[in-house]
């Protein structure tokens, strides 16, 4: 199979080059084989996880960091915003080369207002603007199901909110969307391109993209309606020997599955062995064919370039450049013209921030106050004072300020008979997308709380559900956040300020969970007793490894979660009293616990 849609972008002027990265540490056999063959340069510039952040994101998340080499600590710069990505990746691109600029899932969903009230069609502009050629697609890519992201890839307007424009037809994507681990239920067939072959100098060039086979435990089941999700690694093998039989041996991987690196920093190598980081892509990238010469990955929001060997015990270079568009990663081979495959011990692969201070592109400027402008009217809406930061993103405790706040909203919008006597409330970790900045993001006030800036932070728009459990289901919920699919990175609900107990982080498993500690308005939780429990319709589910969640009887459904969390601003804070950031003192943990969560 060849390109589905391709368009290359015209190469620009020669960026400095970086100082940072992976050295991929050739053997001698390598060596000497690299020397006998006349090889040609391939630039692949690679972002992940850009999630619709067009404008600087702000709070932590538009922050990145590196070590200051005058003091030798570490320090967050800021950096994101696509004007000063287009500009950055213009400067970088190799004219006497061939350059390739690819993603490795989630380019859209989980947007800030200024994409996503226009279904991220924006994104998708900006993204041909910046000369994008290929992706894998995410979990965040089926946020509104499959036939959206059809209608990202093919374009036509909104099925239901049509064009947002008179005489304006949304063209969808000129690069192209790969998911070749998404397969119809019915017919078998990928939902998209399974890979996309260019060719680099005369040398054809295969990228196969997948998303992560848990997809469907991480998005609301509508959203993978129809759907099956095959393994990553089979997957890979299986599109790599098909690539090989049809002459194409330069083969690059691009996994919306990442890892977690030991250093936070953005340029961190790992180690010659990969030794320095952990979780899902080290077993995946462990077992994919050797043929596929470079991995690129993403959706765990972290910064890397490392090596970790493939089957056959050879480095091989697995990048990810964080997130929201604050780094890309530069990774820069030879490709082989004889064997027409990727010379691996070429591969270097180096994270570059994307700084604020460069020149901002003016397409994109263009495109950002085209669509900021439309917005306007919504996004700038007071609605809300606190009375500083309250971190949700930017906090890597298991309790999160913001967490129990937006807990807090729930159980406050969802308590009144009328709206399912929710008893307690649950708010899934991953769902707090942003900060509340204290700061002023523009003419609004120090602060204020925009509308704009709680759809953030919430900007799913689940609707809120409330249903009966009993204790022992309470409990079994409490449990599952250490134990089965969580049990080796758990997932620490944030919980509503009546609910207190205790985490023993030196035990495994559900026996993390201090049994006589837990306490529901002050009492023990009653294991025959029935309890009413508000969630997002994602928890309520059983998403995220919560199946206790989905046991749950008498369901009701309710306002949004934004709207519960728009709410709960307009009435719990004023100029003369804004919002104070809560105590995190709701879960007591005991042992090693900063990294959970």
């Amino acid at each position: 199979m060849l390109t589905v849609r391709s368009r290359r972008t015209a190469l620009a002027v020669v960026a400095a080059a970086g100082l940072f990265g992976t050295v991929v540490v050739p053997t001698a056999a390598q060596a000497a084989d690299a020397k006998r063959h006349k090889t040609v340069n391939l630039q692949l510039l690679a972002i992940n996880d850009f999630h619709g952040n067009l404008e600087p994101p702000a709070g932590s998340s538009g922050t990145i960091k590196e070590i200051d080499p005058a003091t030798g600590k570490e320090v967050a710069t800021p950096a994101g915003g696509i004007e000063y990505l287009a500009t950055e990746l213009r400067k970088a691109r190799v004219p006497a080369d061939d350059s390739i600029t690819v993603a490795a899932g989630d380019i859209i969903g989980a947007s800030p207002l200024t994409s996503a009230l226009f279904h991220d069609e924006p994104t998708i502009e900006a993204m041909d603007k910046l000369g994008l050629d290929v992706t894998s697609v995410g979990n965040h890519e089926f946020d509104e199901g499959a036939q959206e992201l059809r209608r990202m890839q093919e374009g036509g307007c909104h099925p239901t909110d049509g064009c947002y424009e008179a005489g304006r037809t949304f063209k969808g994507a000129n690069f192209n969307y790969l998911s070749a681990n998404v397969t119809d239920e019915k017919t078998g067939k990928p939902l998209l391109a399974p890979y996309w072959v260019t060719k680099s100098q005369g040398v054809k060039v295969g990228f196969i993209g997948v998303t992560l086979e848990g997809t469907p435990n991480i998005v609301t089941a509508e959203g993978v309606k129809g759907l099956k999700f095959a393994n990553e690694v089979t997957t890979i093998n299986k599109y790599a020997a098909e690539l090989k039989a049809k002459g194409v041996n330069s083969i690059v991987a691009l996994i919306h599955e990442g890892g977690y690196p030991a250093s936070s920093v953005y340029n961190y190598d790992c180690g010659a062995a990969g030794q320095g980081i952990s979780g899902p892509i080290v077993d995946i990238a462990k077992k994919i064919d050797p043929s596929v010469g470079a991995i690129v990955t993403g959706h765990t929001h972290n910064a890397y370039a490392c090596s970790i060997p493939d089957p056959n015990g050879v480095p091989r270079s697995v990048t990810s450049a964080a997130s929201f568009g604050r780094l890309f990663t530069e990774i820069n081979m030879k490709l082989d013209k004889t064997t027409g495959e990727i010379v691996r011990p070429s591969v270097k692969a180096e994270n570059h921030v994307v700084h604020r201070t460069v020149e901002k592109a003016p397409d994109m400027t263009a495109l950002v106050d085209h669509y900021s402008k439309l917005a306007a009217p919504i996004a700038n809406r007071p609605i809300g004072y606190i009375a500083s930061d309250i971190n949700g993103r930017g906090n890597n405790d298991p309790e999160k300020p913001l967490g129990d706040v937006i807990a807090d909203a729930q159980l406050a919008g969802l308590a009144p008979a009328d709206k399912g006597g929710a008893q307690v409330a649950f708010m899934n970790p991953g769902g707090i997308r942003s900060d509340l900045v204290y700061k002023a993001s523009g003419g609004e006030g120090d602060g204020v709380v925009t509308y704009g800036e709680a759809f953030t932070v919430q900007p799913f728009t689940n609707m809120m559900q409330v249903k009966t459990l009993t204790g022992a289901q309470l409990i079994q919920l409490l449990q599952q956040q250490v134990s089965g699919s969580n049990a080796a990175a758990p997932k620490i609900l944030q919980v509503s300020s009546n609910l207190h107990y205790t985490l023993d982080m030196r035990k495994t498993g559900a026996d993390r969970v201090v049994l006589d500690s837990v306490r529901l308005n002050g009492a023990p939780v009653d294991p025959a007793a029935k309890y009413r429990v508000a969630a997002n319709e994602f928890l309520a589910g059983g998403g995220d490894g919560f199946p206790a969640f989905a046991a749950g009887t008498d369901k009701l459904v309710g306002a949004s979660d934004l709207d519960v969390f728009t709410a709960y601003l307009g009435a719990h804070s004023s100029a003369a009293a804004p919002l104070q950031a809560p105590a995190q003192d709701r879960i007591k943990i005991i042992g090693p616990g900063s990294d959970i969560g």
